[in-house]
Parts: structure tokens; C-alpha cells; sequence
């Protein structure tokens, strides 16, 4: 029989399997209803939660809110477009670019891991220096880095096409990609969660004097988990625009900003589940309120929310949440398995005899 230790790490890692198979489902039910809006509109979503999902791997266990992330997700989307486009366009769109990145044409995949890397590479630089930092002062830190960030991509026009946008992307990105994706990011998460660097950060976000006085490296465990932040962070820039098929670096600023946090605040920050939740419900939110804007027709009369609503209202649903629900409305607690432990009765003592 397996210890009850054992039983803990099991029910631990059976978070991303709980998870993978309620996105699975939805994926399923997409399929069956065969409705391409629908479609367009789960891949989006799945995309969302590798984005959400890569920044809680940060966020979720330092307690540092980042406001920088979508810096990484346009560094990843970028190196896919340098990578995947074909030479004439980038000749076009992009003509500075260096003599091997404009003739280079890789396949979707290997570009997909590349831009990972580039987003993991500058997350290593810069947060060398933002992690010196705490609470406060190291979140304004990444809001500067995102300025940075989209400061150059805004007018490097060789490069990136500045505030022109970057057409021609091949749109492979389809719900079952994504699906992928948001799988393997929601794995490679819990596995960091339950790693002696997550446990260790989790502690510094406890209680961080603590931690310190324990011996463990705050700095080094927050740098960690910054680099695999960005890495899926990265990877989810290079998924958005395959999946929409244009690049624009307002993309990357402070809409997705915005919603990326107000997904994971809704859902619950402490916590895996509470990430995917918080995407999911929001995703199908905004969905609704974008057809409300269109105008939905009850009883033979047209009704039709005001252009704008949909930033409104998810707003009021976040602060409706912080007031009800201050951990999320999974409470920072995960999906779990419950594996029951068989009891062992205590055998009865003999009775002495005269």
C-alpha cells in the first residue's frame, strides 16, 4: 500500500490531468457543434490559457505581479514571424532584417520553441535586474520593461514594421494545436509547482523573512521561474499571431495586459485550477458580451450593448469577485483526486488472565 506521502504527490499531480481533460471536453464539444466562430473562438481561448498558465508559473508562486509579460509574448511573436515568413514578404514588410534571419524559413514547430527561447533569454537578462527588487518596486519594474518593449518594437521598422502591421503569417494555429500547447504548459507548470525551486518560492511569497532565514535563495528560485514563465509566455506571442495571422505590437500592450491578469485574479492566483478557470469563464464572458455588442434579438426586438461594454463590465465582474471571493473563486485551492487511505484497525489488546 502506498504511503500517505505518496498519496499526496499522486493527488498533487493529478491537477494537469483533471485539467487537460475539462479542456479536452471543451475541444470535444467545439468539434460536435462544428461551428467555425466557435471554433476561432476555442482556439483563442486555449491560446489565453498557455498565456495565463505561463504567467502564473511566475506570479502564482512569487506573488509578484507582473505587468511585463506580454513583453515576452511579443518577443516570441516577433521571432516566430522572422522565422516562419517567407523571404519575399519579409523583404517587404521587414527589409533590415539580417541577411540569414531573411532568408531563413523554418517549420511552425521548430520556430514555436525558438521564440520560447528568445522570450526565456531576455527574461534571464532582464530579470538579473528587476528580481533585485521587491513587491511593489519589482512590479513597476516589469511595467517599464513592457514599456521598453513595446517602445522598440513600436518604431524599429526594419525590423519589426513599427506600428504597421506584419501580414502573412501562416494561420496553422487551430483549437487542436492550441489544445497542445495549453497542455503542455499546464504540465510543465504543475511540475514547477511541486519541484523543490517552487516549493522554495512558494515560501518567500509565505513569508519572506522566513524564508530567508531558512537559507533559501530568493533571488535565484524568482529568476528561475521567470525564465520558464517567459518561455511559455513567449510561445503563446508566437500562437496568437499564427492564429490571427497579423502582427501589431499594440497587441502586445496593455489590453492583454489587463486581461491576462483579470483571468488570473478571477480564477484564483494562488493556484493552478484557479488560472485555467479564471480563462475559461472570462473567455466565455468576453464572448458573450462581443455578441451583446452585435446585437441579440429577443422576442422580435433587436437588443445591442453599447460599443466598449465588454472592458466595462469585465472590470465590474473583477472587482464583484475581489469583494465576494479575494483568493478567486477557486479559493487557491486545486482539482485534486482524492485517494482514499484504507484504515488499519487497531488489533485489541489481549486481556490478562488470572
Amino acid at each position: 500500500m502506498p504511503s500517505q506521502h505518496a498519496q499526496n504527490r499522486l493527488a498533487a499531480y493529478s491537477t494537469p490531468l483533471i485539467l487537460s481533460a475539462v479542456l479536452l471536453a471543451f475541444v470535444l464539444l467545439v468539434v460536435v457543434l462544428d461551428d467555425k466562430a466557435l471554433a476561432r473562438t476555442a482556439a483563442e481561448a486555449l491560446v489565453r490559457v498557455t498565456l495565463v498558465v505561463g504567467l502564473w508559473i511566475f506570479v502564482g508562486n512569487s506573488g509578484v505581479i507582473s505587468f511585463g509579460h506580454a513583453g515576452y509574448m511579443a518577443i516570441g511573436a516577433y521571432c516566430s514571424a522572422w522565422l516562419t515568413l517567407k523571404p519575399q514578404s519579409k523583404a517587404l514588410f521587414l527589409p533590415d532584417l539580417p541577411p540569414w534571419l531573411m532568408d531563413a524559413q523554418w517549420p511552425v514547430f521548430p520556430a514555436a520553441i525558438a521564440s520560447g527561447l528568445l522570450a526565456a533569454l531576455v527574461a534571464l537578462l532582464s530579470g538579473a535586474a528587476i528580481l533585485r527588487l521587491s513587491g511593489i518596486a519589482a512590479s513597476i519594474a516589469t511595467f517599464a520593461f513592457l514599456a521598453i518593449v513595446n517602445t522598440v518594437y513600436s518604431n524599429w521598422e526594419g525590423v519589426t514594421g513599427a506600428t504597421s502591421s506584419v501580414v502573412g503569417l501562416a494561420r496553422y494555429v487551430d483549437h487542436w494545436v492550441a489544445l497542445a500547447w495549453a497542455t503542455a504548459a499546464i504540465v510543465a507548470a504543475n511540475l514547477y509547482a511541486n519541484s523543490a525551486s517552487g516549493l522554495a518560492l512558494r515560501a518567500t511569497r509565505e513569508d519572506e523573512v522566513a524564508a530567508r532565514a531558512s537559507g533559501i535563495d530568493m533571488y535565484r528560485h524568482r529568476l528561475w521561474s521567470l525564465v520558464i514563465s517567459a518561455f511559455f509566455t513567449g510561445i503563446s506571442g508566437a500562437l496568437l499571431g499564427h492564429s490571427i495571422g497579423v502582427l501589431n505590437p499594440d497587441s502586445f500592450y496593455l489590453g492583454i495586459t489587463f486581461i491576462s491578469l483579470a483571468m488570473l485574479v478571477v480564477g484564483g492566483i494562488g493556484s493552478l485550477s484557479g488560472a485555467v478557470t479564471g480563462v475559461l469563464l472570462l473567455s466565455l464572458l468576453i464572448e458573450l458580451l462581443v455578441r451583446a455588442e452585435r446585437g441579440i434579438t429577443v422576442g422580435g426586438a433587436e437588443f445591442a450593448l453599447p460599443s466598449g461594454s465588454q472592458e466595462i463590465l469585465i472590470g465590474v465582474a473583477m472587482i464583484v469577485v475581489l469583494i465576494l471571493r479575494p483568493a478567486g473563486l477557486t479559493g487557491g485551492r486545486e482539482f485534486k483526486l482524492r485517494l482514499s487511505v484504507p484504515r488499519i484497525p487497531l488489533s485489541q489488546e489481549p486481556t490478562s488472565t488470572n
